[in-house]
């Protein structure tokens, strides 16, 4: 059997523009060294470079000059989605002429595919996949074939699992104008890069045909491309609008992309169905020596099914555990990732290196450990554990130069560094705040004092904590004392958290009490004393870079100050006060050189939050469960604000406004399960008859285990629980620290009845159970 090896991709696109930087701004302070010395050390070829950057000096502007020297393809990597957009906007901003390009996780929420043996509950894969970050995934390796000038922000995703970039490149369209082409082999085509035909409604991966007119919208763009024949001529190629249908543009060329990067050539997926048959028949005879029968049954049964799948329409439902296969590798063998889609001369930044690190570290192992246990038990072939993010192994491997920013580089970093580039000077000129440590004894009564004083000069204040009931108790004694106060903890939801900080910065409240305020886009100049109590206790939450990270919120002001309540002195406070005292002093002296006076960063407070309260306030009045008003509103006003909110959250997901999506995502399922509770109130009695009757019918032993839904998406095909998905549990956040997993296309017309002959439930659980217990129905035997 011949297979492709892995090798770094060496494809080379077109030149393309030259990164141009547009800036009001000129580098001050310590930004031109800074910028000289990386510069100087990407040209020399040092593989390690560590950007330490104090909160607030332009670290990111310092990249941004970077890669406008160097000129080369650049991966920004950030840790989570919220910080990734935030970089994207602020590097599209820098580069407009330029590819800036984001590629996180497609997945709103996800549950990956597990089973628990000791319950014996098998919890299938189910997640909801945001179609705007797709196509901005789709937009990105476009962007890396086509140009050199591309810069992609990125999370943890870039390590997981994508097509071959060999087969992705291969299978393109390309279509020129006054070209000689068959329109049936253009259709055939497109359907072979799981583009779908709709001749009524065109959307992003389908197109239509109307006579000589083939219109397709690509996966990656939001505009349509019409190629008009006449003959076999094309005779002209056009962007339209897909509102309006207006031309925006001729062009002389069209080039098609694949609908997913999963796509794979017909040769190779003929080659990977053989050979997926023969692990599977190699795979149930071990299961049968081994005494396992229901195993190898399962395992069988499912296989064979997926097999039939691939073979008829091209994939099945979790085709990426067979990407060994599909991608010819050998086993173990690493995965294509992001990283083989840039040429070989690219650039990999870390953001927040300290936090980004050890998250690419952690996932090939949170991964491993899930899997292993579907293979055991008969769910997955051993290839599926090939279906994997890259070992921080591999990840290093693949990576040729770097840069590391931080105002708190790790271990990792500094160990393998070849050169460490500090940028500790403000433009504003504010210096680290003054630290002083306080004995705990006493320590409630001086905190009062302390924050008395700072609300008679309008200023704000911040109190971090140990543990949430401590947030909470202490938020209630200075509420008694007649302090305006909030809390702020994980169990605050995402809207009231903006809101929290939003209203910390407008004077609402004047004391915000929290455990972990270390987040990033965390910006509050109105701060001027930060308050860390328990400062001598070891731990995450008081180790040297956390309290560094927490000293930094009391940076922004002139009047800075930070008090660390404790009766030792531990190590990480040690070093976080020698860290802090060596770069104020650096500060100080460089603003009496230069004749510097600080000055307070100012920071307008944006207006997102006006739009989220509005919502908050219309969800208050229609708020589901106890207490919920929802049967004093008719039905047709509950379906109008379903469909404002559902507008109002397209609209935040595609400006990458994720918190907003989600909190609004949140009030429509809260909606929507109060709407079905009283709707299912007239079932209740007929279904649970049913269950009774059924109940007493004998069954064999199933092949699958008790399922535990995942999603609210699912479809329970029965008439009488046509709506019972939406009682299901809803999906959790997708974190990047989730397992991540190719999505499937949607299934195309001719395929239904297979997959109804697949997912038949039993339809004797009532929706109380399913809502109760979690659970899914059994499968017919």
């Amino acid at each position: 059997m011949n297979r492709t090896p892995i090798e770094p991709s060496d494809h080379t696109p077109a030149l393309g523009a030259a990164f141009k930087l547009h800036s009001d701004f000129q580098p001050t302070g310590d930004q031109p060294k800074a910028i000289v010395e990386l510069v100087d050390g990407v040209q020399k070829g040092l593989h390690h470079q560590v950007l330490l950057g104090a909160t607030g000096t332009g670290k990111t502007f310092t990249i941004a000059n970077v890669i406008q020297q160097v000129q080369r393809p650049t991966l920004v990597l950030a840790h989570n989605k919220t910080l990734a957009a935030q970089l994207y906007a602020e590097l599209k901003e820098f580069f407009p002429e330029n590819a800036v390009e984001y590629f996180v996780s497609y997945f709103d929420y996800y549950q990956p595919e597990a089973y628990l043996p000791r319950s014996d509950t098998y919890i299938e894969k189910d997640s909801s996949r945001n179609d705007e970050i797709d196509q901005l995934r789709h937009a990105a390796t476009k962007a890396l074939f086509e140009r050199r000038d591309t810069i992609i922000v990125a999370s943890v995703s870039c390590i997981y699992g994508l097509g071959a970039p060999v087969d992705y490149g291969a299978t393109i369209l390309r279509v020129r104008k006054a070209g000689k082409y068959r329109r049936d082999a253009i259709l055939r085509h497109l359907v072979d890069l799981q583009y779908q035909r709709n001749d009524a409604t065109l959307g992003r991966a389908k197109f239509r045909v109307r006579g000589d007119t083939i219109e397709v919208q690509p996966a990656g763009e939001e505009t349509i491309l019409r190629v008009e024949f006449f003959g076999d001529e094309v005779e002209r190629i056009s962007e339209v609008d897909p509102l309006t249908g207006e031309i925006l543009a001729e062009r002389n060329e069209m080039v098609i992309y694949p609908a997913t990067h999963y796509v794979t050539p017909t040769e190779k997926l003929a080659e990977a169905t053989r050979d997926i048959e023969k692990e599977m028949e190699s795979r149930c005879g071990e299961l049968e020596a081994s005494g396992k029968i229901l195993e190898a049954a399962r395992l069988r049964q499912r296989t064979t099914f997926d097999l039939e799948m691939m073979r008829e329409v091209g994939y099945c439902s979790g085709i990426e555990n067979y990407s060994r296969h599909l991608s010819r590798r050998e086993p173990g063998s690493r995965p294509w990732t992001l990283l083989d889609y840039f040429p070989a001369d690219w650039l990999l930044v870390v953001d927040e290196s300290h936090m980004s690190i050890p998250q690419v570290v952690g996932m090939y192992k949170n991964d491993r450990s899930r899997k292993e246990i579907l293979v055991d038990f008969g769910f997955r072939l051993p290839s599926a554990l090939d279906n994997r993010p890259l070992t921080f192994e591999e990840f290093e491997a693949s990576v040729r130069q770097v840069i590391y920013v931080s105002a708190t580089p790790g271990n990792y970093e500094m160990t393998k560094k070849d050169r460490v580039v500090e940028q500790l000077i403000r433009p504003t000129g504010v210096v680290d705040p003054k630290i002083t440590v306080i004995p705990t004894t006493g320590q409630i009564d001086d905190l009062m004092a302390r924050v008395q004083e700072r609300i008679k000069r309008r200023e704000r204040v911040i109190i971090t904590t140990l543990t949430k009931r401590m947030a909470e108790e202490l938020a209630s004694y200075l509420e008694e004392a007649g302090i305006r106060v909030r809390y702020l903890h994980s169990e605050i939801d995402t809207l009231e958290r903006i809101e929290i900080l939003r209203d910390l910065r407008l004077g609402v409240f004047d004391v915000i009490v929290g455990i972990n305020l270390l987040r990033e886009g965390i910006d509050l100049p109105e701060v001027t004393l930060v308050a860390i109590l328990d400062a001598d206790k070891e731990g995450f939450l008081r180790s040297a870079w956390a309290l560094i990270q927490t000293v930094g919120r009391a940076a922004r002001n002139t009047g800075g100050e930070v008090i660390f309540y404790a009766d030792k002195m531990t190590e990480s406070m040690r070093v976080a006060i020698s860290e802090t005292d060596r770069r104020r002093g650096i500060q100080e002296r460089w603003n009496v050189k230069h004749g510097i006076t600080a000055t307070t960063i100012s920071k307008p407070i944006r207006d997102l939050n006006d739009r989220l309260r509005s919502v908050a306030e219309k969800a208050d009045s229609y708020a589901g469960g106890k207490g919920g008003a929802l049967s004093e509103i008719g039905r047709s006003e509950i379906e109008k604000m379903v469909k404002q909110l559902e507008a109002q959250m397209r609209i935040a997901a595609k400006a990458l406004e994720f918190e907003r999506a989600a909190s609004i995502r949140d009030e429509l399922r809260s909606l929507r399960s109060g709407v079905l509770e009283e709707d299912a109130a007239a079932k209740i009695g007929r279904l649970a008859e049913r269950a009774a009757s059924a109940a007493a019918e004998p069954r064999g032993r199933d092949l699958m285990p008790r399922r535990v839904a995942s999603g609210a998406s699912r479809t329970i095909l029965a008439p009488e629980l046509d709506t019972a998905a939406d009682w299901l549990p809803g999906l959790r956040d997708e974190h990047e620290e989730s397992d991540e997993v190719a999505s499937t296309p949607e299934t195309p017309s001719g395929t239904d009845s297979v997959l109804s002959r697949r997912r038949t439930w039993d339809p004797s659980v009532t929706p109380n159970v399913i809502k109760r217990r979690g659970e899914r129905p059994r499968r017919r035997g």
